[in-house]
């Protein structure tokens, strides 16, 4: 080995800051992980099972729900990572404080649901399962708990939560499958695993024995919050937009089957959009406390941010863009074989969600967050045009083209066109450079 390498690889080892991080990375990708796997050998059954038409609706109906689920989330995550990490004396009021909200946040996302459905074309049955699912939006108010370990830099116990809920999951939807169970039971199923996961993540924290945070709401803070992050609760429904809006306008241009088709390939895809997520939110407060240090630090970290996450996602959709056909049959079947080509297309919006994602909470720490609400509009109002253009003529490939080119525009072109973000813009642009990588 090189020196130079050795002596690196040794401050790395001798550095407590490097192990802490580490580990906090290595528990949340081992969760993934076991979380893609579940998927591959569940979900995937699931899908086999229900067949494309049925898998079709249970899809739609989660989009659905998801469109209003970023309303119960209030765009509070980050906001309170931030104050935990800069207030952490603070805590039983901030915690307390967003989890009510959120549970506010819950009860308006299903009044705003009921009225969205009054004006659907569903039919009665898709409705209930639509509701059935949006009960588990008030279980959502409990992920303050992730939050909490978030700002810690402690993902073991929300890791060990999560899998818990997942086994349990797992197992009761591989029985549904022997069992030959009709769709209810399936859309029952998403709404325990919601529950479950609220189970386990309130027991992790009350394991910590520091005390309970529910009887803590300052109106103060609350306000301070929602002042803070109502550009992200917009900019959270504009994303959601751009990244569910399409498989519900493909049921209503196309029809069930044709979103079946779509879903299955999109959720492949998709998965590697939690990567991302896991990789930036672990490293998110390391970049926040560079910022203390010093500038140059500051940009430096989120240099190195970017490049890995481009070229962490090129890596991905390189082979699979040729392998999306082969993939598909495999792990679905031939039903759906149509899916191949959308895999695709649909896998290199991966590397611009990974650059949106990265960009995000740099945007959150330059209190610039007005700005990605404006690309998240922005990018949500593309890809619903570029649908309406190419679903007619393209079908569901024209789906996957339009979601690919918005996600291009909102997460790296947009940031040229204001000053403020433009350094920005020029940091993507750097990450694609392969010799930086080398370096």
């Amino acid at each position: 080995m090189i020196p130079a390498a050795r002596n690196f690889i040794r401050r790395l080892q001798a550095s407590n800051g490097f192990r802490r991080y580490f580990l906090n990375t290595l528990w949340m990708f081992g969760e993934y992980a076991l979380r893609v796997l579940a998927g591959l050998l569940v979900g995937i059954y699931v899908a086999r099972y229900l067949g494309p038409e049925q898998f079709g609706v249970l899809s739609y109906v989660l989009a659905f729900v998801a469109l209003f689920g970023a309303v119960a989330k209030l765009g509070l995550d980050f906001i309170v990572v931030r104050e935990l990490v800069n207030h952490p004396k603070e805590r039983d009021v901030f915690l307390g404080t967003a989890f009510w909200l959120k549970s506010i946040g819950a009860l308006l996302s299903l009044i705003l649901l009921v009225i969205a459905v009054l004006f659907s074309s569903n039919d009665a049955t898709t409705n209930l399962y639509i509701f059935i699912i949006a009960t588990g939006l008030i279980f959502q108010s409990f992920d303050v708990v992730e939050i909490y370990f978030q700002s810690k830099v402690y993902s073991k116990p929300v890791s060990i939560s999560k899998l818990l809920q997942l086994a349990l999951s797992s197992a009761f939807k591989l029985y549904l499958v022997f069992a030959q169970s009709e769709l209810f039971w399936f859309v029952l199923a998403s709404l325990f695993d919601q529950i479950l996961l609220a189970l386990f993540l309130a027991f992790s924290y009350w394991r910590q024995k520091i005390g309970s945070f529910f009887g803590h709401f300052n109106v103060t803070t609350a306000k301070a919050m929602l002042k803070n992050s109502w550009p992200l609760i917009f900019s959270g429904i504009a994303f959601t937009i751009y990244i569910r809006i399409d498989q519900i306008m493909i049921k209503e241009m196309l029809g069930e089957r044709e979103v079946g088709l779509y879903s299955a390939s999109a959720r492949l895809s998709e998965a590697w959009y939690f990567v991302s997520l896991i990789i930036t939110t672990s490293l998110f407060p390391a970049i926040v406390n560079a910022k203390k240090i010093s500038q140059t630090l500051y940009r430096q970290r989120l240099q190195r941010l970017y490049t890995l996450m481009a070229w962490l996602a090129i890596s991905v959709a390189l082979p699979v863009t040729f392998l999306g056909e082969w993939i598909v049959t495999l792990l679905y079947g031939i039903s759906y074989q149509e899916s191949g080509v959308i895999l695709s297309i649909h896998i290199w919006t991966g590397v611009f969600v990974a650059l949106g994602v990265a960009s995000e909470r740099w945007m959150i720490s330059e209190n610039l967050v007005g700005i990605s609400l404006l690309r998240t509009t922005a990018g949500a109002t593309i890809n619903v045009v570029l649908n309406l253009l190419l679903i007619p003529d393209h079908g569901i490939y024209g789906a996957a083209i339009a979601t690919l080119l918005s996600q291009i525009f909102a997460t790296y072109v947009f940031d040229l066109f204001d000053r403020r973000t433009r350094e920005s813009f020029l940091m993507k642009t750097k990450s694609f450079f392969l010799y930086r990588v080398l370096a």
